[in-house]
């Protein structure tokens, strides 16, 4: 069924066309230059990334580029990751939820091994935006936790993570924090060799996962650059290291007569998957700015984990496939310029989605459309002695559609316009900064004849402290945030079969608000780094979904509501070289992470990680790297109404990483062992705990190589 464009989208369609053509004449003497070539130190390539190769220069890990400009790590005000190289081919997944969980504060949905999102800080769905170098993802997976992101980690160069009000730059709905996935497909760099080929192959026994990608660079001119990239990976369904049921369902299935659901073991059904990713790109670079485009499709048909009817031996569980296509339009500009701005950045995003739940004999129940674009520009202000800062503006539309017997939110359309603004002053060993973002959301439906408009204003102001020439730094933060709640929380109303539950929207519901203070402690030396942050955020009116513990069509009720709420916690990471026997240097690294989140005379918020501590121990060598880690999660019984609760866990893994072939330093081999004790892992996060563990033992061996 096809649906109309917004005149928004229309016109800054036509706009981002012509993008490229208007400001060709500025790059007439054009160059690679990315957020991490603003700062000169941005190229280095950090011992801890990995393995890189002269093709794609690779930012530090101590600049983050996910920013108007690159910025020094040890000086941010928040807590911040950052995965690349050696590291992220060890820890990339099928996607982009489970590939972050081992760093501080992160977590993910785990609605399945095919559909999860991260968890920041215990936020999750709409208070946290997932990018492509900046510009979000275009799909529904906000949602309904069962709906996969469309980003591809396999094609990853490098991914941050941001939390804390930095991420308010990228829209209101990022209060919770940004993941930001930098790839290649718009090329910023002109290779030196004829073509420059990156492929990676990867194998894991869990789910007898077969994955490969490629991407090829071909320079055409002196400064035009083309790339193509395309992964595939398909999986059986999951092997997991105990029960499908945790034990509490498994008795409520032992009561009710259902002695083989309850003893399902071993393998997690309907959890298959099929995906493949292709795209192409166009770049043209020189002295003084690049600009380029990139098309690309995506295409997915995987298996939603089985809610079951633990109460009645009669009821039919469904049992869904979700079949799921994207094709994308992103383009890119960045030019230097004289005068006030030194830097002006445009980056364009459209695409047309759409995704299909399906039953076994392939009848269709329900199709989601969703056509978005975004467009935003930054302008980088020149250095005045110590003041620097950029100002921007971003709108981003979007029209949602589904069609179906559970269709359980009307045509809609969302339009949002915001301006951000972010400045830096540096006063001796004291650094200042402030934001601040202005946003006005408009939420419609003509089905329904709904029309509400909201303009949430947030801001921040903190400072931070060198402490002598240690090389620590104490920061302090403070942040009011405002967050218009989305066309999901005010508009559903009907039974959704991904998740297996009616949800309910608040047509009524207001803007969120919240005040909160973060402060950050961060250190480095000789062979030692430390990173601390402790946060608290009020919140009032904040949106949540509450299981009221009724039944409406055989499914549990999800209601969304409104109260005030509290979330304080903290995160530490560092790491510090322990010994240096000959050519091998040994390193321990730690991590811990806590949230705890209220609701003002209710009770716990759902769905919050408990409190989780991880550690490893690292031998490298020039050829060789090995590193063996154990995870503690506590047990969470701190739960909502109507939550279960989970059980403590030990995860342990071990990896090596092979890198032996000194001439090309991307290439390496790496071997991973996950969940060596074949743990039953359930993630506190997850809507689908109950019913779908984590992987169980999985032995994974992953090849990336450059030619």
């Amino acid at each position: 069924m096809a649906y109309p464009r917004s005149r928004p989208v229309r016109s800054l369609l036509l706009s981002g066309a012509l993008l490229l053509p208007v400001l060709q004449p500025a790059f007439a003497d054009a160059v690679a230059s990315s957020e991490a070539a603003t700062a000169e130190s941005a190229t280095a390539t950090d011992a801890d990334s990995g393995p890189s190769d002269h093709a794609h220069p690779e930012a530090s890990a101590d600049i983050v580029v996910t920013a108007p400009f690159a910025r020094d790590r040890l000086g941010l005000l928040n807590g911040v990751s950052v995965l690349a190289g050696s590291e992220l081919a060890v820890q990339v997944r099928g996607t982009i939820g489970e590939t972050l969980t081992s760093q501080a504060g992160v977590s993910a949905t785990s609605f399945g091994p095919n559909a999860s999102r991260p968890v920041l800080r215990g936020f999750q769905g709409e208070r946290i935006r997932v990018l492509t170098d900046g510009i979000g993802s275009f799909d529904v997976s906000n949602t309904s936790v069962d709906h996969a992101v469309v980003v591809n980690p396999l094609l990853a160069e490098r991914i941050e993570v941001l939390h804390g009000p930095a991420s308010l730059l990228y829209g209101s709905s990022a209060i919770g924090g940004v993941v930001n996935i930098i790839d290649t497909r718009i090329p910023r760099h002109v290779p030196d060799e004829p073509i420059h080929v990156e492929a990676d192959l990867g194998y894991g026994t869990a789910a007898q996962d077969k994955t490969g990608s490629v991407t090829m660079d071909m320079p055409l001119t002196k400064n035009l650059v083309a790339h193509v990239d395309a992964s595939i990976l398909k999986s059986q369904d999951l092997k997991i290291g105990g029960h499908v049921l945790s034990d509490a369902t498994r008795e409520q299935a032992i009561a009710a007569g259902l002695p083989v659901l309850a003893n399902l073991r071993g393998t997690l059904p309907n959890s298959s998957a099929r995906t493949w990713n292709v795209a192409g790109g166009l770049a043209y670079v020189g002295d003084g700015g690049s600009g380029g485009f990139a098309i690309s499709h995506y295409d997915s048909n995987y298996g939603v984990p089985i809610r079951y009817d633990t109460s009645d031996p009669l009821a039919a569980n469904d049992v869904v496939r979700i079949v799921m296509q994207q094709t994308r339009l992103d383009a890119r500009a960045e030019v230097d310029a004289d005068g006030f701005f030194e830097h002006i950045k445009v980056r364009y995003g459209y695409a047309n989605y759409r995704h299909s739940e399906q039953d076994p004999q392939g009848n269709i129940g329900t199709t989601f459309l969703n056509k978005g674009m975004e467009g935003r520009i930054e302008l980088a202000q020149r250095a005045e002695g110590s003041w620097k800062g950029a100002i921007g503006a971003q709108l981003i539309t979007r029209d949602f559609d589904a069609i179906g017997a559970e269709a359980f939110l009307p045509r809609n359309s969302t339009v949002q316009i915001g301006v951000f603004a972010l400045q830096e002053l540096t006063l001796g060993a004291v650094k200042v900064e402030a934001a601040g973002r202005v946003e006005n959301s408009k939420v419609s439906s003509a089905v329904t004849g709904f029309n509400r408009s909201f303009t949430p204003v947030s801001g921040s102001l903190g400072a931070s402290i060198g402490l002598g020439d240690s090389g620590w730094r104490l920061g302090l933060d403070f942040a009011h945030t405002e967050r218009a709640p989305s066309s999901e929380e005010l508009l559903a109303n009907g039974p959704h079969g991904g998740t297996q539950a009616f949800e309910i929207g608040d047509p009524g519901a207001g803007i969120e608000r919240s005040n909160g203070l973060e402060a950050t402690l961060r250190g480095k030396g000789e062979g030692y780094s430390v990173e601390v942050s402790a946060y608290y955020d009020r919140f009032h009116d904040y949106i949540y979904e509450d299981q009221t513990g009724q039944i409406i069509d055989g499914l549990p009720v999800f209601q969304g509501r409104q109260a005030n709420a509290r979330y304080w916690g903290f995160e530490a990471q560092g790491d510090a070289t322990v010994a240096n026997l000959g050519d091998w240097q040994i390193k321990a690294d730690m991590l811990a992470d806590y949230v705890h989140a209220g609701l003002d005379a209710i009770g716990p918020v759902p769905r919050i990680p408990p409190f989780r501590v991880r550690g490893g121990l690292a031998a490298s060598s020039d050829w060789l790297n090995a590193r063996v880690e154990a995870e503690y999660g506590a047990s969470q019984s701190r739960v909502a109404p109507n939550e279960t609760t989970t059980p403590d866990y030990v995860l342990v893994n071990a990896n090596l990483t092979f890198t032996p072939w000194s001439d090309r330093p991307g290439t390496y081999l790496t071997l991973a062992l996950d969940n060596i004790l074949g743990a039953d892992i359930r993630r506190a996060a997850s809507f689908l705990k109950d019913f779908a563990p984590l992987p169980g033992r999985d032995l994974r061996l992953t090849m990336h190589f450059t030619i």
